[in-house]
């Protein structure tokens, strides 16, 4: 068996690619070239590994070697391979070549990737550069993926399957690279694992589970989810409004092999595309982590939206927060389903009509918890954010706080949540009840009180008291200090006047 590949040789290799396009490419593009040509070269690596065990397996029976790659879950024709398109780097059409190959994989695998590289074009002169200078870029993007330590064959991998999010990874790598530049594009569609381990725990999704994200992004907080259901029955769905983005999310989904996941490229607030019967779908769980307070939502179409999901109030044109959060509420199943969304924190005390919607789902009792995070834990935003859980199954008109917004790893560009961290917020939402300077079951008639407003001070007390100060204790302590200095001072006028220098 091969030596196993490592993550840091597989970002080893990205990181060559970035530098290849760098001056050519806004940072913030690179990813759309880069994780396209990686999914590329893991196909073929896969397809090359089939074959090579069909080969094996019927002692180099071509006919019965291919008639068991027909029946693979995926098709790499021919001349469309990674091997192919390295053979004829030199080519004078390399960016056209990579096109044509990406179209083709995309025909003979229609009904799992149809339009998925509509958004990519290797033959951009626009974005790459003019014939030469692109060329040669490209050129040194297939030899970087050509490093033999970059082969993404499942068996170097002990169990013959690679079981790793190397999309996501590498993924999660770039926008951890290009965050300062990217700004706040880097937050809308990724969220970091540790706050999407979380979510996914808050929600526990069970067998049998409908999930959905309608701002999925990349699909890493979908995909995260569906690792917490204990089995493989479960179904997820996802909408994107980005084009570029959605296909990475369609990428990421099939090298998880969750080849039946339905992911609309459409804008969830506008013109929903997951519909069943002329109705929004429902789903037992429903999460995202949607951009935040989004200006030109669509408020002024909101009134009259054919699917009534604004009836509790239609939130500022330029804050569109309530209205995924009135979105997501809307999808989940009637008496069982379950939201999770991340918000920043003036969703839990801003007014007007935002304040009018948040009393009405706290006063239908739907919300369940409200989680304060720490900091500057999102790419391109410093900002604190919180996870409102809603529950249409629930049990009590209390809502748990918790202010877990000091807990964390303090990192140098990004702060981190730490297991345990992650693991105290989930033991106290389970067990429901107040923790002194964490966590405060509040009863209804207390957020009444408080005029609905959710936000954490107001409920979770972390007032530390300072220590009492002895004066007179303090006081001794300074005459100690002052007749030490006089003590010192007279000895080192003494060793002055024997050196002469008084």
């Amino acid at each position: 068996m091969s030596e196993s590949i490592s993550q840091k040789e597989i970002n080893d290799a990205v990181w060559r690619a970035c530098d290849t396009f760098r001056g050519a490419v806004d940072p913030s593009e690179y990813k759309n070239y880069i994780l396209t040509m990686l999914f590329i070269k893991y196909l073929s690596d896969l397809w090359k590994d089939r074959r090579e065990q069909y080969d094996k397996k019927y002692k180099g029976d071509a006919q019965r070697v291919d008639r068991a790659m027909s029946r693979e879950r995926f098709v790499v024709p021919p001349e469309c391979d990674f091997d192919y398109l390295y053979a004829r780097r030199d080519a004078a059409n390399i960016g056209e070549l990579i096109n044509i190959a990406l179209e083709r994989i995309e025909d003979a695998n229609k009904a799992k990737l149809e339009n998925v590289f509509r958004n990519i074009d290797f033959n951009s002169e626009s974005a790459l550069g003019q014939t030469k200078e692109r060329n040669r870029r490209l050129k040194m993007v297939l030899e970087d993926f050509a490093n033999p330590k970059l082969d993404l064959r499942p068996s170097r991998f002990g169990n013959g399957h690679l079981e790793r999010d190397v999309i996501g990874d590498v993924y999660e790598y770039l926008i951890g690279q290009f965050a300062a530049g990217a700004g706040k594009k880097a937050g809308e569609f990724y969220t970091p694992p540790e706050v999407s381990i979380l979510l996914a725990k808050l929600l526990q999704p069970k067998l049998g589970s409908r999930i959905c994200d309608p701002a999925c992004g990349s699909g890493s907080l979908l995909i995260r989810v569906a690792k917490e259901v204990p089995g493989q029955d479960f179904a997820l769905f996802g909408q994107e409004s980005n084009g570029s983005t959605w296909s990475l999310c369609r990428m990421n989904m099939f090298l998880h092999e969750f080849d039946n996941a339905r992911v609309e490229w459409c804008d969830t607030l506008t013109n929903p595309k997951l519909i069943e019967d002329d109705r929004l779908m429902k789903f037992d769980i429903v999460v995202a982590n949607p951009p935040f307070s989004l200006d030109k939502w669509g408020a002024d179409h909101a009134a009259h939206d054919r699917y009534n999901r604004f009836w509790r109030g239609i939130p500022p044109k330029s804050k569109g927060d309530y209205a995924f959060i009135s979105h997501m509420i809307e999808i989940a199943l009637a008496d069982t389903g379950k939201v999770g969304v991340i918000v920043p924190h003036g969703v839990l005390f801003r007014g007007g009509s935002e304040g009018k919607i948040r009393q009405k789902l706290i006063e239908d009792n739907l919300l369940e918890a409200v989680v304060g995070l720490p900091a500057n834990l999102f790419f391109g935003t410093p900002i604190p954010t919180a996870i409102l859980v809603f529950n249409r199954a629930k049990k009590t008109k209390d809502v748990l706080f918790i202010d877990a917004s000091r807990d964390f790893l303090d990192g140098k560009n990004q702060n981190r949540l730490r297991p345990e961290d992650i693991e105290k917020i989930i033991k106290t939402h389970k067990t429901f009840k107040t923790v002194e300077k964490y966590a405060y079951r509040a009863t209804f008639a207390e957020m009444r009180e408080n005029d609905f407003n959710l936000n954490i001070p107001r409920y979770v007390d972390t007032f530390e008291e300072e220590e009492e100060i002895d004066i007179a204790a303090v006081q001794r302590e300074i005459d100690q200090i002052e007749g030490e200095l006089a003590k010192t001072r007279k000895e080192m006028a003494k060793y002055l006047k024997e050196l002469g220098l008084s």
